[in-house]
């Protein structure tokens, strides 16, 4: 009983991560940007790079949708309309680095 307790808790816990959803944002603006990263509350979202390579991460739109261990940075993507598209996305919390 407890197996097959712990195979749905897992199986409920890989549903929600394939759950987010993927965006190639080359031909979109800024504003879409934000508003598909806002309304989800995570999304995966794929630009180019200032290489060329395609590049993707996962946004957020608030901190609570971060792991425990991590906080937001804003960082820029390029869209359409602008080549710097602030976005948050998760990194890890450097304990060391507190002030």
């Amino acid at each position: 009983m407890k197996r097959i307790a712990l195979v749905l808790v897992l199986m409920l816990i890989a549903a929600d991560a394939a759950a987010i959803s993927r965006y190639n944002i080359h031909k979109m603006s800024c504003e879409r940007v934000h508003a598909i990263v806002q309304s989800e509350g995570a999304a995966i979202l794929r630009y180019r790079g200032r290489t060329g390579l395609t590049l993707y991460d996962r946004f957020v739109s608030s901190r609570r949708y971060c792991p425990g261990s991590q906080t937001t940075e804003t960082v820029a993507v390029p869209t359409t309309d602008t080549r710097s598209c602030p976005v948050d996305h998760c990194i890890e919390i450097d304990i060391f680095d507190l002030r």
